[in-house]
């Protein structure tokens, strides 16, 4: 699906802003038919779940509504007119008037729909959108709702971070003309000096498809004609980590010497692969060092902050990251331009977390009924699970940033089942881009003796916390842990390892000269731990520290005011271990991984 976007063809208005509010249980049936009748007015975009002072919409179980009057421009009479949303979690419906237009399900990808037929060029129409951000055992991420002792729905979820819902994306009215480009698929390579640039154009209607590459200061390099083909870059400059280049990839869609349709999009001349123990980008091996992350923040939730996107690249860069792990779901598509623009490395990981049932077992890790069947992770599971997946490749396959799809967090790959769950989903990934490296983030009971797919994967990315859940407080056990753990991954596969979460819950401003728990002293020397195991395998290429922020979390007791696993607070104040972190990472550019290196952060 293409990103809508201002071009000679194409218009759009943005529909950001406060919108009616109100919750299903509060507003009567029907609410969509005429005017919402509550006081209360939701940003868009933002979770609605923090805005009011009210538990009861906080910890809505079911649908809410919100709703505007939206003026269509008096110029679009001959166009296609659609409403697009950049996500509505978890599951969506569509009203124009009185009309079910609409609907989607899927909280963290983008849909649109046609009113072309709804509506009127310059006259004005009600606009009431649906949002429940209802999960179970058949949605991505899973869940399972209950009627408890007060009579009252519950939602329970087995993920650890907090199930905000809403409109937390931006909402879109745009036109494009009915003869149109409908997508445009890229991949890219090179041979020395000389790039290629593959590209396929889907058109609706007729009419006859030009493509022109220009670069970054508009000179054209490469053109063709028809709707798919190579293009030659002569003298290439490439995409690279740290040093971001974008080409201009201009199309148009002609009848006759009339341009119907135009619409261009960033392309990034890079290759990447895996070989052997190695992860390279343009043939030269790649270093992970970054983040997972969360689109969390204060009062907004998981809505979209530009402000929040610019000071936490701005952080990252400071820190010496290079990449980050979208963890656990599809992020803004603003996020990967920002990335794209700015040469950090992603992993886009689908909203698939939460597949594990030995996780509600506790550390035991032992499932009250298996995940992988009718209970839970069904046949139904997996199709919502392969249409996620659809949804994030067909959005993000054009973004040179993306380096990597991970398909699921923490899955139960130690269980039974959980190989003809996942194997028609990863021949579904590889079949919908051959060319990036697939993963999945293994959980701690999974390990290099039981796990069931690996083999069906590039790359080995391990979720570890030795010292904080397993040998809590005792480095010196956690580190023997960790290097055995490493060295089973490396022998069983052959492939590169890297970790994708490690971390210790750090509360800021706490302090000891023990090796205490929670302490900022403790993180510290929990991170220096984990690097010095890194450091001493040629087969790992990367550390992604769970988290970049504190971020918030379920109302479960062993979270006392969320996840503090940050690196900086919720707030974004760096904690003590982020100066270690700067000096360890600014201090790995240029070396070879493996290689070893001096130590940093320990006491």
């Amino acid at each position: 699906m293409l990103k809508p976007k201002m071009t000679p063809t194409r218009e759009l208005v943005n529909l950001d802003g406060t919108w009616l509010f109100g919750i299903d249980s509060r507003l009567g049936d029907e609410p969509w038919r005429g005017a919402l009748r509550t006081p209360l007015e939701a940003a868009v975009p933002a979770s609605y779940n923090d805005l009011f002072v009210d538990d009861e919409i906080r910890s809505h179980v079911g649908w809410v509504y919100y709703q505007r009057r939206v003026q269509v421009p008096r110029g679009w009479s001959e166009e296609r007119i659609l409403l697009r949303f950049d996500a509505a979690t978890h599951a969506a419906r569509v009203y124009v008037d009185d009309a079910l237009v609409g609907e989607h399900v899927g909280g963290y990808t983008p849909f649109a729909v046609d009113i072309t037929e709804h509506v009127s060029a310059g006259t004005a129409f009600r606009l009431t959108i649906g949002v429940s951000g209802d999960l179970t055992n058949e949605t991505i991420p899973p869940g399972k709702i209950e009627v408890g002792m007060t009579g009252k729905r519950v939602q329970t979820y087995f993920h650890d971070f907090y199930n905000y819902a809403g409109l937390a994306r931006s909402v879109w009215m745009c036109t494009t003309p009915r003869s149109r480009i409908e997508d445009v698929v890229v991949s890219t390579d090179f041979d020395g000096t000389v790039g290629s640039v593959t590209y396929a154009v889907d058109v609706e209607g007729e009419g006859a498809v030009r493509v022109v590459l220009r670069d970054e200061e508009g000179a054209v390099v490469a053109s063709s004609s028809g709707a798919s083909g190579v293009l030659t870059v002569p003298d290439v400059t490439l995409w690279k980590p740290g040093a971001a280049y974008l080409y201009d990839l201009a199309v148009e869609l002609h009848d006759a010497d009339r341009v119907v349709d135009a619409y261009s999009l960033p392309v990034g001349v890079r290759t990447v692969e895996v070989r052997g123990t190695q992860f390279l980008i343009n043939g030269e091996p790649f270093y992970f060092t970054g983040f997972g992350k969360h689109e969390d923040a204060p009062v907004r939730g998981k809505g979209h902050d530009d402000a929040y996107l610019v000071h936490d690249f701005q952080l990252m860069e400071w820190i010496g990251a290079n990449s980050f792990r979208t963890s656990h779901y599809p992020y803004a598509e603003e996020v990967l331009e920002f990335a794209d623009r700015h040469g950090v490395v992603v992993i886009d990981e689908t909203a698939a977390v939460g597949l594990n049932m030995g996780v509600v077992g506790g550390m035991s890790g032992t499932p009250p009924f298996p995940t992988f069947s009718e209970q839970y992770a069904n046949a139904a599971t997996q199709a919502a699970h392969a249409q996620h997946l659809r949804e994030l490749v067909t959005r993000d396959r054009n973004h040179p940033s993306v380096v990597m799809w991970c398909i699921a967090n923490e899955p139960a790959s130690n269980e039974d089942g959980a190989r003809e769950y996942f194997e028609p989903l990863v021949q579904l990934a590889r079949e919908l881009d051959p060319t990036r490296p697939l993963s999945y983030a293994l959980v701690m009971f999974a390990t290099f003796q039981n796990d069931q797919i690996i083999d069906l994967f590039d790359v080995v990315c391990m979720n570890r916390y030795y010292g904080w859940y397993v040998a809590s407080g005792d480095l010196a056990t956690a580190e023997a842990y960790l290097t055995g753990d490493i060295r089973g991954w490396i022998e069983r596969t052959g492939k590169p390892i890297m970790m994708t979460e490690y971390g210790a819950d750090t509360m800021e401003g706490l302090h000891s000269v023990h090796t205490q728990v929670w302490t900022e002293e403790y993180q510290r020397d929990y991170l220096a731990m984990n690097h010095r195991v890194f450091d001493r395998f040629p087969e790992f290429v990367g550390e992604q520290i769970w988290n970049f922020a504190d971020f918030a979390t379920t109302n479960a007791i062993h979270r006392v005011g969320g996840n503090k696993k940050g690196v900086f607070t919720r707030d974004r104040r760096p904690k003590s271990v982020a100066f270690d972190l700067r000096a360890r990472w600014t201090g790995l550019e240029g070396r070879k991984p493996g290689t070893g290196t001096t130590e940093q952060g320990g006491r």
